[in-house]
């Protein structure tokens, strides 16, 4: 997986997840990768917390809060301008896909953690509090 930044767009596979929401109309997409992360029982596998990172940023930007706006982000605000505003439903299994995506049992947070996390770290803490704040 190719990274450049420690932020929820920062790797090819939250690019990748940004871009299937390209004619979306409907959170389906955003609510099965979360979904994906917060059932995962045992180790998370990197991609998958990634692309659950990348999904709760997306919640962020349907409350009006994004942590991140830029050239990665863009098909996520056409994606936000037709959907629905998110549920709170939705922003709480964003809260616990984020929780696992960064926790202990993720590969991500093991991958991270053998470089220089700040960046990591800081991102995400952005994303939770905004998520918990909503």
């Amino acid at each position: 997986m190719g990274t450049w930044s420690g932020e929820p767009f920062g790797n090819d596979m939250a690019a990748d997840f940004a871009w299937e929401l390209d004619g979306r109309r409907r959170w389906n997409l955003v609510k099965n990768a979360l979904r994906e992360a917060d059932r995962g029982a045992g180790q998370l596998e990197a991609g998958t917390a990634a692309i659950a990172i990348a999904a709760a940023e997306v919640v962020a930007h349907g409350l009006g809060h994004p942590t991140q706006s830029d050239a990665y982000t863009e098909s996520v605000e056409a994606f936000v301008d037709r959907a629905r505003k998110p549920s709170r439903r939705l922003a709480r299994l964003a809260q616990r896909a984020l929780a696992m995506a960064t926790s202990a049992e993720s590969e991500l947070a093991e991958l991270w953690a053998e470089g220089d996390a700040e960046e990591w770290d800081a991102a995400n803490a952005r994303l939770r509090a905004v998520l918990a704040s909503s």
